[in-house]
Order: C-alpha cells, then structure tokens, then sequence
C-alpha cells in the first residue's frame, strides 16, 4: 500500500541514498510498499548522527535455521503500512520490533508479523523507530531515559487514526504489538497518552491511545530480583497505569534467559489491581526472539491465541 498522507513526507530511498553512500545497505519493503517518513520536518529530540542507518544480515544465531534482519542506526524513524490481503475487518496493528532499544528485527519481528495480520483481514503499519545509539550509551534506552522511540509511536499511531477512512480501518480499532523492547513500547504506549513533544499538524490532535496492545516477551518492564523473590514493575510504567489502559495481551518463557517471566508477571498483577482486562499465557520452554517461526514447542501456536482474543474484545469477528 502508499499511503497518501497529506503531507510532505519525505520517501526513505532518498535519505538512505544520500546518507549512507552506495556502500551502506538500508532496508526497503518488499515492492508495492513505500516507507515514510513520520516527522514531515526535525524530528523532536534530534541527537546528532554518528553513524548511517543500515542493515545487515544475522546468520550466526539462526531461529527456525533461517537469519535475521537487523537494522542500525535508525535516525530518521519511517511508517510502512501494509494492507489487509483478505476482507477487511477494520482494525490495524502498529508493529514495534525489538532489539533491545539499538537495533531493531525487522524481519522477524516485523515484516513476518504484517505478513500473518494482514492476511487475517488486519491492517498493518510497521514503525522502524529511532534506535541511533548502543547499548548502555548516550542517547540509548526505554522511557524516560530516551524519550525518542516513544514519540515516534506516539506519532504514527496519531496519524494512522487520522487518516483511518482514507486507509479503510476503524479508528476505535486501532492496536499496538511489539516484541522484547518492542514489548516495553506497548506497555509505554499502554501509559502515556499526552504527546511527548511539541504538536507538529493535526495528527497530533487526535488520541494516541491505542484501542488494545499485545506484548510478546517483553522487556524493560520488572526491576529487581529475576529469582521470582523481589521483582518490580518498571517504575514509570507502574505510576501511569489508569483503567484506560487498553485490553492486553501478554506472553512469555520460563526458559526465556533475556527478559524472564517476572515481565509479564508483574505487568499483568499491575494491571489486574487497575482494572484492565489483562490476558497472559506462560509457557515451560521457548526461549526468546522467535517472531512467528515455527518450532517444536507449543508457544509456537501464539499468533492463534491472539486472533481468538482479537475476537474476544470485540476488535474483529469470532
């Protein structure tokens, strides 16, 4: 799908031409599908570009026996909106990727998860948000310690209710899904419904509040203590939990040995105490990162769950 915006966006081709130089690979969708730019001026909260956005392929740790996709360096964050490949039911996913807030797994935390909602009837806008930094370095981080990838979500998600009629999608039926540190972005999302910056035009007038959020193996959400003893939700998250956070959707691994249980747990326990209806599947083994690859463990079978809550919640059909 293009999308016609009203706006003018810049196409991502041209900034990737010119900032990287013809020996940088930068990511594009596959044809038929045009990223652009969120911000039609500065991004708020610029930070300086130390190196050129580009992606490369991860052949080293496999998952499924296939690589993975990893884009670095992200400064000039893009949407790129795929629609439904079977009857519409109105609704639409924003998709976050994880990578820890430095990278980001645009393939298969991103591109393979459109791949499956679209074909469910769902519109899908992946959201390559800002992650210009390493880890534990200047600029790098979850909110509040960076506020960049959060306002970024923040913007497309206003842009995509503010052209929901042009884009065929129900603006009351408009999510968000995010993996590992994408995971936390739901949960911030979940949270923080004024604009962290400065309102650019009129997609920032309209609610950033998404209408239900999904969180698969999430992190940066428990403090603390990973023995199951002392763990905290995240401090930020935990003093801006209202009952108008969204219907939520949570899964995780006991065996998951990057962002263990604890982080679903005390999210959900947080927003059972709130209020919010909360949905939570926990499983014995599965580990961490694998997107929608098939394996041998029952965890595979997650996407299911998913449609079947969708449907739960009223979001599409049962």
């Amino acid at each position: 799908m293009k999308p016609s915006v009203g706006l003018s966006f810049v196409v991502v081709a041209v900034w990737g031409a010119l900032a990287a130089g013809a020996q940088t690979k930068v990511w594009q969708p596959t044809p038929g599908h045009t990223q652009v730019e969120i911000w039609p001026g500065a991004v708020p909260d610029a930070r300086p570009v130390v190196k050129p956005e580009y992606m490369q392929t991860e052949t080293k740790n496999l998952v499924a026996n296939e690589p993975v996709v990893m884009v670095e360096n992200v400064s000039r964050p893009t949407m790129t909106v795929y629609s439904p490949t079977e009857k519409n039911t109105g609704a639409a996913v924003l998709v976050f990727p994880g990578g820890g807030y430095e990278s980001l797994a645009i393939d298969l935390e991103g591109t393979e998860a459109c791949d499956w909602l679209t074909a469910k009837g769902i519109t899908c806008v992946l959201l390559k948000y800002r992650v210009p930094a390493p880890h534990l370095t200047q600029y790098w981080g979850a909110y509040p310690e960076s506020p960049m990838a959060l306002e970024d979500a923040q913007r497309t998600l206003g842009l995509v209710r503010l052209h929901a009629v042009e884009w065929h999608i129900d603006p009351h039926k408009i999510g968000v899904m995010g993996f590992s540190a994408g995971g936390h972005m739901v949960a911030a999302m979940s949270v923080h419904f004024d604009r962290l910056y400065a309102p650019v035009d009129a997609a920032d007038k309209v609610s950033c509040r998404p209408d239900f959020a999904v969180a698969i193996y999430p992190g940066h959400l428990s403090f603390g203590d990973e023995s199951l003893k002392t763990p905290e939700l995240n401090p930020d998250i935990a003093s801006h939990i209202t009952r108008q956070t969204p219907p939520t959707f949570l899964l995780q691994n006991e065996d998951d040995h990057v962002d263990g249980i604890n982080q679903s747990l005390v999210y959900y326990i947080a927003l059972k105490n709130a209020g919010v209806p909360v949905e939570m599947h926990l499983y014995a083994q599965g580990g961490h990162a694998f997107g929608l690859r098939r394996s041998k463990f029952p965890v595979t079978r997650w996407p299911e769950l998913v449609e079947t809550w969708l449907g739960t919640i009223g979001m599409i059909a049962q």
